[in-house]
């Protein structure tokens, strides 16, 4: 095999976690498959892969280098789309990342959308309540509702969520509403875990962070059951305002404590460096960045006034 077939051969094993599973992949023989890693790490003088009987995994070096071969064959299928003369036609498969209740609830409308206005696009999407490294993990494409840390990452900002308290009118009529964050102690508190950094939910009163320690009986470890048992008037919860915005536009939930909120967390749709942006990959940030930026909910006014987000 010649270096870019080992390097494509190397980088099915790794995401197969096996040969045998490569070799499927690629049809190809397994022996072929063990032999080209093989024959690629004496080439390097590095060990790649982790064998064991059971599993195979990426040594510290192979971390390193899937990296570099994903970017490496990537850039060579361009050129050849390039030369062809496809760039100017998007088409391919782009893969995009979101955490699990964004990418349902308001990112697979847009996505949908985009499978009408590019029929030669394909999507492949992970929806994953953790941040996923775009280069090392081979994606294309990420929705992150953060803060951004600077990297070599291009980073377009389409709107912003708030995290909001809220509680079922049931409930505040029965115990009363909360007027200051000390008075959540003396309520039923519903913690989403991810929503309480450090244990702590940051809030702000008179223009000064005040940090309030829940005590719950009810620990959820996902949004949608923090909702629930909101919604059936067990308590108080925290979550991020698009996660809520259907039911406080019906009424089935109220926000409490709005003027202590803290300032709202930014969206932005992330994707690799301008210079290594495909036609395919160009279009569908473009189409995501138009669509979120129509989505009422999150846009800079949010639908409660407002609009902040933290990653999930």
């Amino acid at each position: 095999m010649d270096r870019l077939q080992t390097m494509s051969v190397f980088v099915a094993v790794a995401e197969a976690s096996g040969f045998m599973p490569a070799a499927r992949r690629l049809g190809i023989s397994p022996p072929s498959v063990t032999r080209a890693v093989s024959d690629l790490e004496a080439r390097l003088g590095a060990r790649l892969l982790h064998r064991t009987t059971r599993s195979v995994t990426l040594t510290e070096a192979g971390e390193r280098y899937l990296a570099d071969c994903r970017r490496i064959l990537a850039e060579i299928d361009e050129a050849d789309r390039h030369a062809a003369g496809l760039h100017a036609a998007p088409s391919g498969l782009v893969s995009v990342t979101a955490s699990v209740m964004f990418g349902r609830l308001a990112l697979l409308p847009v996505l949908l959308d985009l499978l009408d206005r590019y029929p030669d696009i394909s999507v492949s999407t992970l929806f994953v309540d953790r941040v996923v490294h775009l280069i090392n993990e081979g994606v294309d494409v990420a929705v992150r509702i953060a803060e951004l840390p600077d990297s070599q990452l291009s980073a377009v900002r389409v709107g912003s969520v708030r995290r909001v308290l809220c509680a079922s009118p049931g409930y505040l009529a029965a115990r009363g509403r909360p007027r200051a964050p000390s008075d959540l102690a003396a309520h039923d508190i519903i913690n989403f875990a991810t929503m309480a950094v450090g244990g702590e939910w940051s809030l702000v009163r008179n223009g000064k962070p005040q940090g309030f320690r829940p005590r719950a009986r009810l620990i959820m470890n996902t949004a949608d059951a923090a909702i629930d048992a909101a919604l059936a008037g067990r308590g108080i919860t925290r979550v991020l305002s698009y996660m809520v915005a259907q039911h406080v536009a019906t009424g089935a939930l109220e926000i409490v404590l709005q003027d202590c909120e803290p300032p709202p967390v930014p969206i932005h749709v992330v994707h690799k460096e301008a210079g290594q942006t495909s036609a395919r990959v160009r279009a569908v940030v473009d189409h995501l960045v138009e669509g979120l930026r129509r989505n009422p909910v999150i846009g800079q006014a949010g639908l409660i006034a407002g609009g902040a987000l933290t990653e999930l």
